[in-house]
C-alpha cells in the first residue's frame, strides 16, 4: 500500500509540474509573440495609406522568397506608432507589438539607443552598401545595421520656368547656386512678376534642416545627443540666410500644410524648395503642366557645402520577437533586393526608394511632361547619392521646438550670437 501511495503522489506531482510548465510556456509565448500569431502571420505597422501602406501592399504582391506566411498590415498615425512603441518597449513587454514597423529617420536613433535589444539586427540580412549612403548613419547603431532604408527625402528646388523667364532667367541660372544667389534671383523675380519666391513658415524649420545638411551639419554633435547650437557655423549661416529672405520680402508666410500647398497650386510663388514627396501635390494643378522644372537644392555659401539635401524619409525595422526571421525574410525579398518592386513604387505611388540598383530601371528614366519632359526621378536619384550623411541623433524635434523660439527672437532683433547661446543653454537643460 505504501508503494502504491508513493507512486500516486509522484504521478500527481509530475502532472502538476507539466501543467505549470505548459502554462508558463503559453504565457511566455503570448508575451513574446507580439503582433505575430506564430510564424504563419507577421504584422507591419505604418502610416499614410496612399504612400507607406500602399508600398507594403505592393511589397506583398512582389514578395519573391520561399516563406509561407500572411503579412498583416495595420495602419496607425505616425504619432500613434511613436506612442505605442515607447509605451510597450519602455514597459519591457512586447505583447501587441508588430514584427515590422516604419520609423521616421529623424526619430530612429532615439529608439535604437533607448531600446537596442528590442530590434532585430539586419546586418547579415541585407547589404547596406546597396542603399544610399546617407541613410546608413541614421539606421545603424554601434556597428549593427537595424533599419532597412526605405524612401528618400531627397530635396529639390521646384521652379516655375515661366516666372523665371519673365525675370530674364533660365533654368540653368538657378542650377547649383547658393542660397545667397537664390535670394538675389528672388528679388528680381518678385520685381518682374509680383510673385514671392517661396513660402516661409517660421514655426516649421524644415527649411533650416535642409540648409544645414548641405554642409553635413546637424543640431547635435557626432555622438547624436550633445546639442551643437551655439558654435554651429552652419546653423548660424542658415539663420542668417533665413532672415535675409524675410528682410528681402521674397517669402509668402504660411502657417499650415493647406496654405503651403495652396501657395504653389494657385501660382503665388515661383519656387518650392522641399522634399521630392511634394511632386504629386505640385502636379495636382494640371493647368500648370509644362511650367515647372526641378533643379538641385541651393547650398549654404560655405566651403564644403554641396547642392544636395534631404527632408524627411523613413525606414523599416524588425522587432526582436517571435516571427523576426520571417519578417527579415520578407524585408530582404521585397524592399531589400527587389529592384522591380521599386519600379512599381515609382510608377504607381510616386515613392522614390533608396535602393541604388533600382535607379537603373525604366521607370526611373521616364520623361515627365508636367516638368517639360524632364527625367525628374533620374535626377532625384542622382542627387540622393550626393546627400551628406549626418547623424540625426536623439533630439531633432525637441531641439527644433527650442529653435523656433530662437528664430522668433532673432527675427525680432536679438543678436544672433545671443540667440544661439540661449538655445544652447535651453537644450542642455532640457535634454539632460
Amino acid at each position: 500500500m505504501k508503494k502504491v501511495y508513493l507512486m500516486l503522489v509522484l504521478a500527481i506531482g509530475m502532472l502538476l509540474m507539466a501543467a505549470c510548465s505548459s502554462g508558463d510556456e503559453e504565457a511566455s509565448g503570448s508575451e513574446s509573440s507580439g503582433g505575430s500569431s506564430g510564424t504563419d502571420t507577421i504584422t507591419a505597422w505604418a502610416w499614410d495609406p496612399a504612400f507607406n501602406i500602399a508600398a507594403l501592399e505592393k511589397a506583398k504582391e512582389a514578395y519573391s522568397g520561399d516563406g509561407e506566411y500572411e503579412v498583416k498590415i495595420i495602419e496607425n498615425a505616425q504619432d500613434d506608432i511613436i506612442q505605442k512603441l515607447n509605451t510597450g518597449l519602455s514597459s519591457g513587454t512586447t505583447k501587441g507589438m508588430p514584427n515590422i514597423v516604419l520609423i521616421e529617420d529623424y526619430r530612429a536613433q532615439s529608439f535604437l539607443q533607448a531600446y537596442p535589444d528590442a530590434f532585430h539586427p539586419l546586418t547579415d540580412v541585407i547589404n547596406s552598401e546597396d542603399f544610399a549612403e546617407y541613410k546608413i548613419a541614421t539606421t545603424s547603431y554601434e556597428g549593427e545595421q537595424y533599419g532597412l532604408p526605405f524612401d528618400s527625402g531627397v530635396a529639390g528646388l521646384y521652379v516655375r520656368t515661366d516666372y523665371l523667364e519673365q525675370a530674364g532667367y533660365t533654368v540653368e541660372d538657378v542650377t547649383n547656386i547658393t542660397w545667397d544667389e537664390y535670394i538675389e534671383i528672388g528679388k528680381k523675380v518678385k520685381e518682374a512678376t509680383g510673385k514671392n519666391m517661396l513660402t516661409l513658415d517660421p514655426n516649421d524649420l524644415g527649411q533650416i534642416r535642409m540648409m544645414i545638411q548641405t554642409n553635413g551639419s546637424w543640431y547635435v554633435k557626432e555622438d547624436g545627443s550633445t546639442p551643437n547650437l551655439a558654435d554651429n557655423e552652419s546653423l548660424a549661416k542658415a539663420f542668417e540666410t533665413y532672415k535675409k529672405m524675410m528682410d528681402a520680402d521674397i517669402g509668402k508666410i504660411v502657417s499650415d500644410w493647406s496654405q503651403f500647398v495652396g501657395a504653389f497650386n494657385s501660382g503665388d510663388v515661383a519656387s518650392v524648395p522641399t522634399g521630392n514627396w511634394i511632386t504629386p501635390s505640385i502636379k495636382q494643378e494640371a493647368s500648370q503642366s509644362g511650367k515647372w522644372a526641378v533643379v538641385p537644392m541651393p547650398r549654404l555659401d560655405m566651403e564644403g557645402a554641396v547642392n544636395a539635401s534631404n527632408l524627411g524619409g523613413s525606414s523599416w525595422y524588425v522587432l526582436n520577437i517571435d516571427g523576426k526571421e520571417e519578417a527579415a525574410d520578407f524585408m530582404l525579398n521585397t524592399f531589400g533586393s527587389n529592384a522591380d518592386l521599386y519600379q512599381t513604387l515609382v510608377k504607381d505611388i510616386g515613392a522614390l526608394g533608396t535602393y541604388s540598383a533600382a535607379a537603373e530601371g525604366d521607370a526611373y528614366a521616364v520623361e515627365d511632361e508636367f516638368f517639360g519632359g524632364q527625367q525628374i526621378i533620374t535626377d532625384f536619384s542622382k542627387w540622393t547619392d550626393e546627400i551628406p550623411g549626418v547623424n540625426y541623433g536623439l533630439h531633432t524635434y525637441a531641439i527644433e521646438d527650442i529653435l523656433v523660439t530662437g528664430m522668433q527672437d532673432y527675427l525680432n532683433g536679438t543678436e544672433l550670437t545671443k540667440v544661439l547661446e540661449n538655445v544652447q543653454g535651453q537644450a542642455e537643460a532640457q535634454l539632460k
